[in-house]
Protein backbone atom coordinates (compact mmCIF):
# COMPACT_ATOMS: atom_id res chain seq x y z
CA UNK A 1 0.00 0.00 0.00
CA UNK A 2 1.36 3.47 -0.91
CA UNK A 3 2.01 6.09 1.75
CA UNK A 4 -0.67 8.33 0.27
CA UNK A 5 -3.31 5.62 0.55
CA UNK A 6 -2.29 4.86 4.22
CA UNK A 7 -2.63 8.55 5.06
CA UNK A 8 -6.15 8.61 3.50
CA UNK A 9 -7.30 5.57 5.48
CA UNK A 10 -5.94 6.88 8.77
CA UNK A 11 -7.65 10.20 8.14
CA UNK A 12 -11.05 8.50 7.53
CA UNK A 13 -10.69 6.39 10.69
CA UNK A 14 -9.88 9.36 12.81
CA UNK A 15 -12.90 11.19 11.43
CA UNK A 16 -15.27 8.30 12.26
CA UNK A 17 -13.77 7.96 15.76
CA UNK A 18 -14.29 11.63 16.42
CA UNK A 19 -17.93 11.39 15.29
CA UNK A 20 -18.56 8.42 17.59
CA UNK A 21 -17.02 10.21 20.55
CA UNK A 22 -19.18 13.24 19.83
CA UNK A 23 -22.38 11.13 19.76
CA UNK A 24 -21.46 9.40 23.02
CA UNK A 25 -20.76 12.68 24.76
CA UNK A 26 -24.10 14.09 23.54
CA UNK A 27 -26.01 11.06 24.85
CA UNK A 28 -24.27 11.31 28.21
CA UNK A 29 -25.07 14.97 28.51
CA UNK A 30 -28.71 14.30 27.58
CA UNK A 31 -28.97 11.59 30.24
CA UNK A 32 -27.45 13.81 32.86
CA UNK A 33 -29.81 16.55 31.85
CA UNK A 34 -32.89 14.29 32.32
CA UNK A 35 -31.72 13.37 35.81
CA UNK A 36 -30.48 16.79 36.77
CA UNK A 37 -32.02 18.01 40.06
CA UNK A 38 -34.72 20.61 39.69
CA UNK A 39 -35.16 23.62 41.84
CA UNK A 40 -37.42 23.23 44.89
CA UNK A 41 -39.72 25.94 43.60
CA UNK A 42 -40.39 23.96 40.39
CA UNK A 43 -41.71 20.83 42.23
CA UNK A 44 -43.54 22.32 45.21
CA UNK A 45 -46.90 22.92 43.43
CA UNK A 46 -46.99 19.36 41.98
CA UNK A 47 -46.29 17.76 45.37
CA UNK A 48 -49.07 19.76 46.94
CA UNK A 49 -51.45 18.80 44.17
CA UNK A 50 -50.71 15.11 44.61
CA UNK A 51 -51.11 15.42 48.38
CA UNK A 52 -54.61 16.83 47.93
CA UNK A 53 -55.67 14.01 45.58
CA UNK A 54 -54.30 11.21 47.77
CA UNK A 55 -57.40 10.76 50.02
CA UNK A 56 -59.58 10.49 46.91
CA UNK A 57 -57.54 7.62 45.50
CA UNK A 58 -57.19 5.84 48.83
CA UNK A 59 -60.78 6.31 50.02
CA UNK A 60 -62.80 3.11 50.62
CA UNK A 61 -66.45 2.41 49.90
CA UNK A 62 -68.58 2.92 53.02
CA UNK A 63 -69.99 -0.27 54.53
CA UNK A 64 -73.67 -0.62 53.54
CA UNK A 65 -75.99 0.09 56.45
CA UNK A 66 -78.23 -2.79 57.52
CA UNK A 67 -81.86 -1.60 57.41
CA UNK A 68 -83.44 -1.24 60.85
CA UNK A 69 -86.94 -1.57 59.38
CA UNK A 70 -88.16 -4.67 57.54
CA UNK A 71 -90.11 -2.48 55.12
CA UNK A 72 -86.84 -0.88 54.00
CA UNK A 73 -85.16 -4.27 53.71
CA UNK A 74 -88.06 -5.44 51.59
CA UNK A 75 -87.76 -2.45 49.24
CA UNK A 76 -84.09 -3.22 48.63
CA UNK A 77 -85.06 -6.67 47.36
CA UNK A 78 -87.82 -5.70 44.92
CA UNK A 79 -87.22 -7.31 41.51
CA UNK A 80 -90.51 -7.08 39.62
CA UNK A 81 -90.74 -3.35 38.92
CA UNK A 82 -88.36 -3.06 35.96
CA UNK A 83 -89.89 -2.39 32.57
CA UNK A 84 -93.47 -1.98 33.77
CA UNK A 85 -93.97 1.54 32.45
CA UNK A 86 -97.43 3.08 32.56
CA UNK A 87 -100.01 0.33 32.98
CA UNK A 88 -103.72 1.17 33.48
CA UNK A 89 -104.38 -2.12 35.27
CA UNK A 90 -101.69 -1.38 37.85
CA UNK A 91 -102.78 2.23 38.20
CA UNK A 92 -106.35 1.14 38.91
CA UNK A 93 -105.21 -1.11 41.77
CA UNK A 94 -102.80 1.50 43.11
CA UNK A 95 -105.63 4.02 43.26
CA UNK A 96 -107.64 1.58 45.36
CA UNK A 97 -104.83 1.16 47.90
CA UNK A 98 -104.32 4.92 48.05
CA UNK A 99 -108.06 5.37 48.66
CA UNK A 100 -108.10 2.69 51.37
CA UNK A 101 -104.89 3.23 53.34
CA UNK A 102 -106.19 1.41 56.42
CA UNK A 103 -106.23 -1.91 54.53
CA UNK A 104 -102.47 -2.05 54.13
CA UNK A 105 -101.84 -0.42 57.51
CA UNK A 106 -103.93 -3.03 59.34
CA UNK A 107 -102.49 -5.91 57.31
CA UNK A 108 -99.00 -4.65 58.13
CA UNK A 109 -99.79 -4.55 61.84
CA UNK A 110 -101.12 -8.12 61.74
CA UNK A 111 -98.17 -9.26 59.66
CA UNK A 112 -95.59 -7.72 61.98
CA UNK A 113 -95.27 -11.13 63.67
CA UNK A 114 -94.45 -12.93 60.41
CA UNK A 115 -92.96 -10.56 57.82
CA UNK A 116 -89.34 -10.76 58.98
CA UNK A 117 -89.44 -14.56 58.82
CA UNK A 118 -90.91 -14.54 55.30
CA UNK A 119 -88.45 -11.94 54.02
CA UNK A 120 -85.52 -14.04 55.28
CA UNK A 121 -86.83 -17.20 53.61
CA UNK A 122 -87.28 -15.32 50.32
CA UNK A 123 -83.76 -13.88 50.49
CA UNK A 124 -82.32 -17.35 51.10
CA UNK A 125 -83.82 -18.44 47.77
CA UNK A 126 -83.02 -15.17 45.97
CA UNK A 127 -86.72 -14.68 45.24
CA UNK A 128 -88.30 -11.24 44.69
CA UNK A 129 -89.16 -9.65 48.03
CA UNK A 130 -92.42 -8.37 46.54
CA UNK A 131 -93.61 -11.91 47.32
CA UNK A 132 -93.56 -11.02 51.04
CA UNK A 133 -96.61 -8.89 50.19
CA UNK A 134 -98.52 -11.80 48.67
CA UNK A 135 -100.16 -12.69 52.04
CA UNK A 136 -101.53 -9.12 52.10
CA UNK A 137 -103.40 -9.95 48.87
CA UNK A 138 -104.30 -13.48 49.88
CA UNK A 139 -105.34 -13.13 53.53
CA UNK A 140 -104.54 -9.59 54.74
CA UNK A 141 -101.91 -11.41 56.84
CA UNK A 142 -104.57 -13.17 58.90
CA UNK A 143 -103.56 -16.83 59.48
CA UNK A 144 -107.17 -17.65 60.34
CA UNK A 145 -108.53 -16.39 57.01
CA UNK A 146 -110.48 -18.77 54.77
CA UNK A 147 -112.26 -18.35 51.47
CA UNK A 148 -115.36 -19.73 49.78
CA UNK A 149 -113.08 -22.19 47.98
CA UNK A 150 -112.02 -23.56 51.38
CA UNK A 151 -108.60 -21.94 51.11
CA UNK A 152 -107.00 -21.37 54.50
CA UNK A 153 -104.11 -19.54 56.12
CA UNK A 154 -101.68 -16.75 55.24
CA UNK A 155 -101.03 -18.25 51.81
CA UNK A 156 -104.58 -19.54 51.20
CA UNK A 157 -103.97 -23.19 50.34
CA UNK A 158 -106.96 -25.28 49.34
CA UNK A 159 -107.04 -28.79 50.91
CA UNK A 160 -105.71 -30.71 47.90
CA UNK A 161 -102.80 -28.36 47.20
CA UNK A 162 -101.99 -28.29 50.89
CA UNK A 163 -101.78 -32.07 51.02
CA UNK A 164 -99.62 -32.11 47.88
CA UNK A 165 -97.11 -29.90 49.69
CA UNK A 166 -97.25 -32.04 52.86
CA UNK A 167 -99.45 -29.73 54.92
CA UNK A 168 -101.15 -32.12 57.31
CA UNK A 169 -104.86 -31.53 57.95
CA UNK A 170 -106.65 -33.24 60.85
CA UNK A 171 -109.28 -32.41 63.44
CA UNK A 172 -106.63 -30.95 65.73
CA UNK A 173 -104.05 -29.53 63.35
CA UNK A 174 -104.14 -27.77 59.97
CA UNK A 175 -100.72 -27.25 58.40
CA UNK A 176 -102.16 -24.65 56.04
CA UNK A 177 -102.32 -22.35 59.06
CA UNK A 178 -98.84 -23.27 60.29
CA UNK A 179 -96.70 -20.14 59.81
CA UNK A 180 -93.41 -21.84 58.98
CA UNK A 181 -94.76 -24.94 57.22
CA UNK A 182 -97.18 -23.02 54.99
CA UNK A 183 -94.48 -20.47 54.11
CA UNK A 184 -92.13 -23.25 53.04
CA UNK A 185 -94.93 -24.83 50.99
CA UNK A 186 -95.85 -21.52 49.34
CA UNK A 187 -92.26 -20.75 48.36
CA UNK A 188 -91.82 -24.29 47.05
CA UNK A 189 -94.97 -23.91 44.97
CA UNK A 190 -93.98 -20.49 43.62
CA UNK A 191 -90.50 -21.77 42.74
CA UNK A 192 -92.00 -24.70 40.88
CA UNK A 193 -94.34 -22.40 38.95
CA UNK A 194 -91.46 -20.03 38.18
CA UNK A 195 -89.50 -22.92 36.64
CA UNK A 196 -92.57 -24.23 34.80
CA UNK A 197 -93.12 -20.89 33.06
CA UNK A 198 -89.49 -20.37 32.04
CA UNK A 199 -88.53 -17.92 34.77
CA UNK A 200 -91.49 -15.56 34.27
CA UNK A 201 -92.60 -14.42 37.72
CA UNK A 202 -95.79 -12.77 36.45
CA UNK A 203 -96.98 -16.02 34.86
CA UNK A 204 -95.98 -17.90 38.02
CA UNK A 205 -98.09 -15.54 40.14
CA UNK A 206 -101.03 -15.87 37.76
CA UNK A 207 -100.75 -19.66 38.06
CA UNK A 208 -100.59 -19.41 41.86
CA UNK A 209 -103.98 -17.70 41.70
CA UNK A 210 -105.73 -19.55 38.87
CA UNK A 211 -103.79 -22.81 38.65
CA UNK A 212 -101.07 -23.82 36.22
CA UNK A 213 -103.57 -25.55 33.93
CA UNK A 214 -105.58 -22.36 33.40
CA UNK A 215 -102.48 -20.34 32.54
CA UNK A 216 -101.03 -23.07 30.29
CA UNK A 217 -104.25 -23.32 28.28
CA UNK A 218 -104.36 -19.54 27.85
CA UNK A 219 -100.79 -19.60 26.54
CA UNK A 220 -101.60 -22.43 24.09
CA UNK A 221 -104.62 -20.50 22.81
CA UNK A 222 -102.58 -17.38 22.09
CA UNK A 223 -99.84 -19.41 20.42
CA UNK A 224 -102.36 -20.93 18.00
CA UNK A 225 -103.71 -17.46 17.18
CA UNK A 226 -100.27 -15.96 16.77
CA UNK A 227 -100.81 -13.63 19.74
CA UNK A 228 -98.33 -12.63 22.47
CA UNK A 229 -98.09 -15.08 25.33
CA UNK A 230 -96.94 -12.78 28.12
CA UNK A 231 -99.14 -12.27 31.18
CA UNK A 232 -100.59 -8.95 30.04
CA UNK A 233 -102.01 -10.44 26.83
CA UNK A 234 -103.45 -13.71 28.11
CA UNK A 235 -107.24 -14.26 28.33
CA UNK A 236 -107.36 -15.13 32.03
CA UNK A 237 -110.24 -15.04 34.54
CA UNK A 238 -111.07 -11.54 35.76
CA UNK A 239 -109.79 -12.29 39.27
CA UNK A 240 -106.43 -13.38 37.87
CA UNK A 241 -106.28 -10.36 35.56
CA UNK A 242 -106.46 -8.19 38.67
CA UNK A 243 -104.27 -10.41 40.86
CA UNK A 244 -100.83 -9.62 39.48
CA UNK A 245 -101.51 -5.87 39.01
CA UNK A 246 -102.71 -5.81 42.61
CA UNK A 247 -99.41 -7.18 43.90
CA UNK A 248 -97.36 -4.86 41.68
CA UNK A 249 -99.44 -1.85 42.74
CA UNK A 250 -99.13 -2.82 46.39
CA UNK A 251 -95.34 -3.05 46.12
CA UNK A 252 -95.27 0.42 44.54
CA UNK A 253 -97.26 1.78 47.48
CA UNK A 254 -94.85 0.11 49.91
CA UNK A 255 -91.97 1.60 47.93
CA UNK A 256 -93.24 5.15 48.60
CA UNK A 257 -96.03 4.96 51.22
CA UNK A 258 -95.98 8.67 52.04
CA UNK A 259 -96.74 9.52 48.41
CA UNK A 260 -99.99 7.57 48.69
CA UNK A 261 -101.03 8.70 52.17
CA UNK A 262 -100.22 5.34 53.80
CA UNK A 263 -98.60 5.19 57.24
CA UNK A 264 -96.67 1.94 57.67
CA UNK A 265 -95.65 1.38 61.27
CA UNK A 266 -91.99 0.33 61.44
CA UNK A 267 -91.30 -3.38 61.91
CA UNK A 268 -87.99 -4.22 63.56
CA UNK A 269 -85.58 -6.00 61.24
CA UNK A 270 -85.07 -8.87 63.66
CA UNK A 271 -86.79 -12.22 64.32
CA UNK A 272 -90.10 -11.80 66.11
CA UNK A 273 -90.33 -15.45 67.14
CA UNK A 274 -88.09 -18.39 67.90
CA UNK A 275 -88.66 -22.14 67.62
CA UNK A 276 -88.81 -24.03 70.93
CA UNK A 277 -88.71 -27.82 70.77
CA UNK A 278 -91.32 -29.78 72.74
CA UNK A 279 -91.69 -33.50 73.38
CA UNK A 280 -95.13 -33.78 74.96
CA UNK A 281 -98.72 -32.71 74.54
CA UNK A 282 -99.44 -29.23 75.85
CA UNK A 283 -102.27 -26.74 76.16
CA UNK A 284 -101.32 -23.39 74.69
CA UNK A 285 -103.05 -21.65 77.58
CA UNK A 286 -100.75 -23.45 80.04
CA UNK A 287 -97.68 -22.67 77.93
CA UNK A 288 -98.66 -19.01 77.83
CA UNK A 289 -99.05 -18.96 81.60
CA UNK A 290 -95.70 -20.65 82.22
CA UNK A 291 -93.73 -18.35 79.92
CA UNK A 292 -95.69 -15.17 80.70
CA UNK A 293 -96.83 -14.87 77.07
CA UNK A 294 -100.10 -13.30 76.02
CA UNK A 295 -102.30 -16.30 75.14
CA UNK A 296 -103.78 -14.68 72.07
CA UNK A 297 -100.30 -13.80 70.79
CA UNK A 298 -99.12 -17.37 71.32
CA UNK A 299 -102.10 -18.66 69.34
CA UNK A 300 -101.37 -16.22 66.51
CA UNK A 301 -97.90 -17.73 66.28
CA UNK A 302 -99.27 -21.28 66.42
CA UNK A 303 -102.68 -21.03 64.70
CA UNK A 304 -102.43 -24.50 63.17
CA UNK A 305 -103.44 -26.07 66.50
CA UNK A 306 -107.16 -25.71 66.01
CA UNK A 307 -108.06 -26.85 69.51
CA UNK A 308 -105.11 -25.02 71.10
CA UNK A 309 -103.57 -28.35 72.02
CA UNK A 310 -100.32 -29.60 70.50
CA UNK A 311 -101.74 -32.70 68.85
CA UNK A 312 -100.95 -34.01 65.33
CA UNK A 313 -98.53 -31.18 64.62
CA UNK A 314 -94.74 -30.72 64.68
CA UNK A 315 -92.85 -31.13 67.92
CA UNK A 316 -92.15 -27.45 68.39
CA UNK A 317 -93.81 -24.15 69.18
CA UNK A 318 -93.17 -20.64 67.92
CA UNK A 319 -92.81 -18.20 70.80
CA UNK A 320 -91.78 -14.53 71.01
CA UNK A 321 -87.99 -14.32 70.95
CA UNK A 322 -87.87 -12.52 74.28
CA UNK A 323 -89.71 -15.41 76.00
CA UNK A 324 -88.00 -18.39 74.34
CA UNK A 325 -85.32 -18.91 77.00
CA UNK A 326 -87.83 -18.66 79.85
CA UNK A 327 -90.07 -21.27 78.24
CA UNK A 328 -87.16 -23.62 77.49
CA UNK A 329 -85.99 -23.44 81.10
CA UNK A 330 -89.51 -23.92 82.47
CA UNK A 331 -90.18 -26.99 80.33
CA UNK A 332 -87.11 -28.69 81.78
CA UNK A 333 -88.41 -28.40 85.32
CA UNK A 334 -92.15 -29.02 84.87
CA UNK A 335 -94.00 -32.31 84.87
CA UNK A 336 -96.28 -33.20 81.92
CA UNK A 337 -99.38 -32.87 84.11
CA UNK A 338 -98.63 -29.22 84.73
CA UNK A 339 -98.88 -28.47 81.00
CA UNK A 340 -102.19 -30.25 80.34
CA UNK A 341 -105.53 -28.97 81.58
CA UNK A 342 -108.18 -31.32 82.93
CA UNK A 343 -110.36 -30.88 79.90
CA UNK A 344 -109.57 -32.96 76.81
CA UNK A 345 -110.59 -30.22 74.39
CA UNK A 346 -111.44 -26.56 74.63
CA UNK A 347 -115.17 -25.86 74.42
CA UNK A 348 -116.53 -24.11 71.35
CA UNK A 349 -116.98 -20.86 73.24
CA UNK A 350 -113.50 -20.82 74.72
CA UNK A 351 -112.27 -17.91 76.76
CA UNK A 352 -115.75 -16.62 77.59
CA UNK A 353 -117.09 -15.67 80.97
CA UNK A 354 -119.63 -18.35 82.05
CA UNK A 355 -122.25 -15.66 82.69
CA UNK A 356 -121.76 -14.49 79.12
CA UNK A 357 -122.12 -17.98 77.69
CA UNK A 358 -125.41 -18.33 79.56
CA UNK A 359 -126.71 -15.29 77.71
CA UNK A 360 -125.97 -16.74 74.27
CA UNK A 361 -129.08 -17.46 72.20
CA UNK A 362 -127.37 -20.18 70.15
CA UNK A 363 -124.66 -21.03 67.67
CA UNK A 364 -125.97 -20.77 64.12
CA UNK A 365 -124.72 -23.01 61.28
CA UNK A 366 -124.71 -21.30 57.89
CA UNK A 367 -126.98 -22.85 55.25
CA UNK A 368 -126.89 -22.55 51.47
CA UNK A 369 -128.29 -19.20 50.37
CA UNK A 370 -127.63 -17.50 53.73
CA UNK A 371 -125.96 -14.11 53.97
CA UNK A 372 -125.10 -11.89 56.90
CA UNK A 373 -128.06 -9.62 56.29
CA UNK A 374 -130.66 -12.40 56.32
CA UNK A 375 -129.08 -14.10 59.34
CA UNK A 376 -128.90 -10.85 61.28
CA UNK A 377 -132.53 -10.01 60.49
CA UNK A 378 -133.78 -13.47 61.46
CA UNK A 379 -131.97 -13.30 64.78
CA UNK A 380 -132.72 -9.61 65.46
CA UNK A 381 -129.11 -8.53 65.63
CA UNK A 382 -126.97 -6.11 63.65
CA UNK A 383 -124.69 -7.23 60.81
CA UNK A 384 -121.79 -5.35 62.39
CA UNK A 385 -122.36 -7.27 65.63
CA UNK A 386 -122.25 -10.58 63.77
CA UNK A 387 -119.00 -9.52 62.17
CA UNK A 388 -117.54 -8.42 65.49
CA UNK A 389 -118.58 -11.52 67.44
CA UNK A 390 -117.18 -13.84 64.77
CA UNK A 391 -114.13 -11.77 63.74
CA UNK A 392 -115.35 -11.47 60.16
CA UNK A 393 -113.54 -8.88 58.05
CA UNK A 394 -115.95 -9.18 55.11
CA UNK A 395 -119.42 -10.47 54.31
CA UNK A 396 -118.54 -13.80 52.69
CA UNK A 397 -119.85 -16.90 54.45
CA UNK A 398 -119.20 -20.57 53.93
CA UNK A 399 -121.90 -23.26 54.04
CA UNK A 400 -121.50 -25.17 57.30
CA UNK A 401 -119.67 -22.32 59.03
CA UNK A 402 -120.64 -21.75 62.68
CA UNK A 403 -121.65 -18.26 63.74
CA UNK A 404 -122.06 -17.17 67.34
CA UNK A 405 -125.30 -15.43 68.33
CA UNK A 406 -125.77 -13.53 71.54
CA UNK A 407 -128.61 -11.79 73.29
CA UNK A 408 -128.19 -8.03 72.92
CA UNK A 409 -131.39 -7.09 74.70
CA UNK A 410 -129.66 -6.58 78.08
CA UNK A 411 -126.17 -5.24 78.55
CA UNK A 412 -124.13 -7.76 80.48
CA UNK A 413 -122.17 -7.05 83.65
CA UNK A 414 -119.27 -9.36 84.12
CA UNK A 415 -116.02 -9.34 85.98
CA UNK A 416 -114.55 -7.06 83.29
CA UNK A 417 -116.46 -4.01 84.68
CA UNK A 418 -119.11 -3.69 82.03
CA UNK A 419 -117.01 -4.56 79.02
CA UNK A 420 -118.93 -6.86 76.68
CA UNK A 421 -116.79 -9.94 76.19
CA UNK A 422 -116.50 -11.15 72.65
CA UNK A 423 -117.49 -14.79 72.40
CA UNK A 424 -116.24 -16.49 69.31
CA UNK A 425 -116.60 -19.84 67.62
CA UNK A 426 -113.96 -22.53 67.33
CA UNK A 427 -111.11 -21.71 64.96
CA UNK A 428 -111.44 -18.02 65.86
CA UNK A 429 -109.22 -15.88 68.12
CA UNK A 430 -110.02 -15.24 71.75
CA UNK A 431 -108.64 -13.11 74.54
CA UNK A 432 -108.42 -14.06 78.20
CA UNK A 433 -108.10 -11.31 80.74
CA UNK A 434 -108.12 -13.39 83.93
CA UNK A 435 -104.57 -12.42 84.86
CA UNK A 436 -104.84 -8.81 83.78
CA UNK A 437 -106.45 -5.73 85.22
CA UNK A 438 -108.90 -3.80 83.08
CA UNK A 439 -108.56 -0.04 82.65
CA UNK A 440 -110.98 2.31 80.95
CA UNK A 441 -109.19 5.10 79.12
CA UNK A 442 -110.88 8.25 77.83
CA UNK A 443 -109.47 9.37 74.49
CA UNK A 444 -107.96 12.85 74.39
CA UNK A 445 -107.49 15.16 71.42
CA UNK A 446 -104.60 14.00 69.26
CA UNK A 447 -104.69 10.41 70.53
CA UNK A 448 -104.29 7.51 68.13
CA UNK A 449 -104.31 3.78 68.77
CA UNK A 450 -100.54 3.80 68.43
CA UNK A 451 -100.16 6.62 70.97
CA UNK A 452 -102.48 4.94 73.49
CA UNK A 453 -100.72 1.58 73.07
CA UNK A 454 -97.37 3.23 73.78
CA UNK A 455 -98.80 5.09 76.76
CA UNK A 456 -99.90 1.84 78.42
CA UNK A 457 -96.92 -0.16 77.10
CA UNK A 458 -99.10 -2.66 75.26
CA UNK A 459 -99.11 -3.90 71.67
CA UNK A 460 -101.31 -1.91 69.29
CA UNK A 461 -102.67 -5.13 67.80
CA UNK A 462 -103.86 -6.17 71.27
CA UNK A 463 -105.47 -2.78 71.84
CA UNK A 464 -107.39 -3.25 68.60
CA UNK A 465 -108.63 -6.67 69.68
CA UNK A 466 -109.74 -5.37 73.04
CA UNK A 467 -111.68 -2.61 71.26
CA UNK A 468 -113.01 -4.19 68.03
CA UNK A 469 -115.30 -1.27 67.34
CA UNK A 470 -112.52 1.33 67.53
CA UNK A 471 -111.32 2.76 64.24
CA UNK A 472 -107.83 4.13 63.73
CA UNK A 473 -109.20 7.69 63.84
CA UNK A 474 -110.16 7.99 67.51
CA UNK A 475 -112.58 10.64 68.73
CA UNK A 476 -112.01 12.72 71.87
CA UNK A 477 -114.14 11.35 74.71
CA UNK A 478 -114.24 7.84 73.26
CA UNK A 479 -113.68 5.09 75.86
CA UNK A 480 -111.08 2.40 75.27
CA UNK A 481 -110.55 -0.79 77.26
CA UNK A 482 -106.95 -1.62 78.17
CA UNK A 483 -105.70 -4.74 79.98
CA UNK A 484 -102.53 -4.55 82.05
CA UNK A 485 -100.83 -7.14 84.24
CA UNK A 486 -101.73 -6.96 87.95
Amino acid sequence: MSSSIRKSVNSDALTRLAQAIAVAVSATLAGCSSHAPQTEATHTPNIAARAKQKPIWLSEKPTPQIPQDVWERMREGFQLQEGLGVNPRIEQQRLWFASNPSFLENAGDRGSLYIHYIVERLEERNMPLELALLPVIESAYNPMAYSRADAVGLWQFIPSTGRYFNLRQTRFYDGRRDITASTTAALDYLTRLHDMFNGDWLLALAAYNAGEGTVSRAIERNEKLGLPTDYWNLPLPSETQAYVPKLLALSQVVQSPEAYGVNLNPIANEPYFQVVEINQRMDLSKVAEVANIDEDELFQLNPAYKQRITVDGPQHLLVPTSKAQLLTTSLQTMSPDELISKRSLKPVFEGADPTEVAKLKRAYRVKRGDNLGSIAKANKVEVKDLQRWNKLTGKNLKVGQTLVMRDTSKPSKSRSSGRVNTVIAANSKSKKSDSKQQTQYKVKRGDTLYVVAKRFNVEMQHLKRWNPGASKALKPGQMLTVYQPH
